[in-house]
């Protein structure tokens, strides 16, 4: 975190792999920008941050790379620059959402949307009375600070939930916090993903979730993640995994774009179920948006999630140097 007197695109994260793309874009367009690898740091408060623009790419899933308190040095790191007026993409309320389920369903219960009936719990045996007061069967059990789907876990029957408990082996929950959910069935197996960039609806696309929760479609989580691209659900060819939707009709693409703009979300995505009701269940919402080459390249890549991120960064770097010169001026 260096004092710079040239304006740039500061990209905050603490995953190279997911950023690599999106710095090959960068550079293509002649961008200026740095990398700040948000791990371990020092920050003195009493600095000005540099000149430019600031993206938000931290993630919730930062603690299972060993990147145990980057969300925490993220969160004063914002602050620091909010207070100082700096342009920051997906600000600290942005970062709020990322990390906590409860401020997802709340917020989005706020503005009218359609979630999960939901119940949280901060001990085990609070975990079985929700349970009991959700009275739906099946239901699922995650942890508030999660991450890709991590620990999320379906149960038939209370019996089930109480041998978990018995045996302490409850999904894991980084603030001690969990969530008993409905579960909401999606229509043919599968979920839709909502993709946003600069505040604007950018491209849907449709996920396979018949082998599980871990729906990352970052390129990046081909290694090692079962239920990433690369790896498709058993009966599933590989290119049906992630799929663009083109043409994509849904009368609440405003409302997704006004709830974004309200919540300081420019960049991300909004995931939902098609339940058999017909209602769109929103159960999540992602700050930290990867794309897919591949569901990409199948329509020729008409769209590309990481060149157009870069394209808007560099756009509002030069909007925001330019009208700093102006008001000096």
């Amino acid at each position: 975190m260096k004092r710079n007197t040239t304006p740039k695109i500061y990209v905050l994260h603490e995953n190279q792999e997911w950023v690599d793309p999106l710095f090959e874009h960068l550079e293509a367009l002649g961008a200026p920008y740095e990398n700040w690898f948000l791990n371990e740091g020092h920050l003195d408060l009493s600095e000005l941050p540099p000149e430019g623009i600031f993206y938000n790419r931290l993630s919730a899933s930062s603690h299972t790379r060993n990147h145990r308190y980057s969300i925490e040095l993220a969160e004063s790191v914002l602050g620091w620059l909010e207070m100082h007026h700096r342009r920051v993409i997906n600000d600290r309320r942005a970062l709020t959402l990322e990390v906590r389920k409860t401020d997802q369903l709340l917020a989005l219960r706020r503005f009218g949307f359609d979630a999960p009936a939901s119940i949280m719990a901060n001990h085990p045996g609070g975990v079985r009375k929700a349970a009991e007061k959700l009275n739906q069967f099946p239901f699922i059990v995650k942890p508030n600070r999660g991450g890709k789907g991590l620990g999320v876990k379906r149960y038939n029957n209370l019996d089930q939930l109480q041998t978990d408990i018995t045996n302490n082996t409850l999904p894991d929950t980084l603030d001690g916090v969990w969530i008993v959910q409905q579960y909401v069935k999606p229509a043919d197996s599968r979920i839709t993903r909502v993709e946003l960039i600069g505040g604007k609806f950018y491209y849907a696309v449709s996920v396979d979730a018949s082998g599980g929760f871990e729906l990352c479609p970052a390129d990046a989580c081909n290694i090692g993640d079962a239920f990433c691209p690369a790896t498709p659900s058993e009966g599933v060819e590989k290119e049906e995994k992630f799929r663009l939707l083109a043409p994509y009709n849904n009368p609440d693409i405003n409302r997704y774009e006004e709830f974004f703009k309200a919540v300081g979300i420019e960049i991300g995505a909004m995931e939902y179920a098609l339940g058999e009701d017909g209602k769109r269940y929103i159960y999540d919402i992602n700050t930290n948006t990867n794309y897919n080459s591949g569901a990409e390249a199948v329509l020729d890549n008409q769209w590309q999630g990481m060149r157009r991120i870069a394209e808007f960064l560099n756009y509002e770097l030069i909007a925001n140097y330019y009208q700093n010169r102006i008001r000096v001026a």
